[in-house]
C-alpha cells in the first residue's frame, strides 16, 4: 500500500510540473523553472529540518537513505548549474554532508545557484547542446530532466518522512 501511495504521489508531482510548464509561454520557461526550483528548495530544506537525526534511515537494503537523497539533490543542482552556465567546477562532487544545519544551508545554496544559472539562460540558449550524465541534450532537456527527477525524489522524501511519523512542514 505504501508503495502505491508513493507512486501516486510521484505521478501527481510529475503531472503538476508538466502542466505548469506546458502553460508557460516560451519566454517564461526560465521564470517557471526558477519558481519551481524555489518551491523545491523550500520543500527539501523543510524536510531536511524535520528529518534531522534520521539522515541514516532508509526503508530497506540497497535503497538511498534520507541523507543520501538530500546529498544527491545538492549534487544534481551543481551538475545542472554547471551545464547551464558552463562554469568550471560547478559540477564537482561536493563532500557528503551529514550535519542537519549544514545540509539545510547546502540545499538552499545549491538551489540559489541553480536559480541564478537558470536566469542566465537566454531563449536562444535553450537549444544549446550540453552533456549531462554522459548524454548529449539541450539545456532545456537538461532542466526538464533534473527538475522532473527532483520531483520524484521529493515524493520519495515525503514518503520517508511519513514512514518515520513526521509531517512535512507545509502539510501542518
Amino acid at each position: 500500500m505504501k508503495k502505491i501511495l508513493m507512486q501516486y504521489a510521484v505521478c501527481a508531482l510529475a503531472v503538476a510540473l508538466t502542466v505548469s510548464l506546458a502553460y508557460a509561454q516560451p519566454a517564461g520557461l526560465q521564470a517557471a523553472w526558477a519558481s519551481d526550483a524555489g518551491t523545491l528548495s523550500d520543500k527539501f530544506t523543510g524536510l531536511a529540518r524535520v528529518m534531522a537525526g534520521k539522515y541514516d534511515w532508509k526503508p530497506g537494503q540497497g535503497v538511498r537513505s534520507v541523507g543520501d537523497v538530500f546529498n544527491l539533490i545538492v549534487r544534481e543542482n551543481g551538475l545542472l548549474a554547471g551545464a547551464l552556465s558552463g562554469a568550471p567546477g560547478a559540477g564537482t562532487k561536493p563532500a557528503t554532508i551529514s550535519d542537519p544545519q549544514t545540509m539545510q544551508e547546502a540545499l538552499k545554496d545549491s538551489y540559489a545557484n541553480l536559480q541564478k544559472a537558470i536566469a542566465g539562460v537566454s531563449e536562444k540558449d535553450l537549444d544549446t547542446k550540453v552533456k549531462l550524465f554522459g548524454e548529449d541534450m539541450t539545456k532545456q532537456d537538461a532542466v526538464m530532466l533534473i527538475l522532473g527527477d527532483q520531483h520524484e525524489h521529493l515524493g520519495q522524501s515525503i514518503a520517508y518522512a511519513r514512514m518515520n511519523g513526521m509531517v512535512p512542514p507545509w502539510s501542518k
